[in-house]
């Protein structure tokens, strides 16, 4: 009889045993969700729009860069990046930006050699490019960094593109160009080593930049006249 309720006495024990580790286990688990579901809602955010410029987007409060309306078009909800990992989209417009870099080098090329026509070629493509790139990939800083360099940037590709057979025009916006393009590596990086280079005496001595893969000088201002003229300022 003894032994019998000894074996009841240890059964219960075991029981009660069995039943706190369980509801240890459905507390730590309701626990993790609670955070996990915390921390989406802490990492969603309503996209908004300009509702007179919709490619213009960000989040409420924000300004158009275009017009200065407030952005009050809910457009869609996006995750933000988290701050310890990389952004799934920054490859994309990564990806767009270094194919900017490539058509703006063999526009440079192309300067050098006083090859207009592949010169204009190249701002078209330049202008194709920079087309492609969904701004909604992009963070509120590099939508915004993207918005005041692009436009710029489209329109001395474009004149460079229009004006086959006009070297000087040609090289006028490439000099602009070339500040927007180092604006561009500045805010989205490269993919390959660049150097910023300096005519100093393009545009009646006030100079002018260029990017360049080469650390060998070849002036795109210039071109066969004076191929050797500037210097290396800096690696980018």
């Amino acid at each position: 009889m003894k032994n019998i309720i000894n074996l009841a006495i240890a059964m219960a024990f075991i029981f009660t045993a069995c039943n706190s580790n369980n509801a240890k286990t459905e507390t730590t688990k309701d626990t993790i969700a609670t955070a996990k579901e915390a921390a989406t809602s802490q990492a969603i955010e309503q996209v908004y729009a300009c509702s007179m410029h919709p490619e213009v987007t960000g989040t409420k409060g924000d300004k158009c860069s275009k017009c200065g309306m407030e952005l009050s078009v809910p457009v869609k909800e996006t995750a933000k990046p988290s701050t310890t990992e990389s952004n799934p989209n920054a490859q994309g417009s990564n990806a767009v930006i270094n194919e900017v870099v490539v058509n703006y080098l063999k526009l440079k090329n192309a300067l050098t050699k006083d090859d207009t026509k592949e010169a204009a070629n190249a701002g078209n493509a330049i202008v194709a490019t920079l087309s492609k790139l969904d701004m909604k990939n992009l963070s509120t800083t590099q939508m915004n960094s993207y918005i005041d360099i692009a436009d710029d940037a489209k329109e001395n590709a474009e004149h460079i593109g229009a004006n086959a057979g006009k070297l000087d025009h040609q090289r006028e916006h490439f000099a602009l160009l070339s500040k927007d393009i180092a604006d561009l590596i500045k805010a989205f990086g490269s993919s390959q080593k660049l150097y910023q280079d300096f005519c100093p005496m393009y545009d009646d001595g006030k100079g002018a930049i260029w990017i360049s893969e080469l650390k060998e000088i070849k002036n795109p201002y210039f071109g066969n006249k004076m191929i050797g003229c500037g210097s290396m300022k800096k690696e980018l």
